[in-house]
């Protein structure tokens, strides 16, 4: 039987990096649309870098752990 990356027993394992993935997504969509400090280039842009390179740098980590814990269960499977 054919699964994908992001199959459900996958996507249990990975709700540890999912949901601090949403909850800086949150932060980055309220910082954009109610910016508290006014609107600052220089600020905003450390603001934006402190939230962005994070979330991009989990999303990275967590696909690649996805595709890690997919290939080693089927692994075992196969066993």
């Amino acid at each position: 039987m054919e699964s994908s990356v992001f199959d459900r027993e996958t996507l249990l394992d990975l709700t540890v990096n999912i949901i601090p993935l949403g909850i800086i997504a949150f932060f980055i969509a309220v910082f954009l649309l109610l910016p508290g400090f006014g609107f600052d280039p220089l600020a905003t842009s450390v603001q934006m870098a402190l939230l962005v390179i994070p979330f991009v740098s989990l999303a990275v980590l967590t696909y690649i752990s996805g595709k890690a814990i997919s290939r080693d269960e089927q692994l075992l499977e196969s066993e």
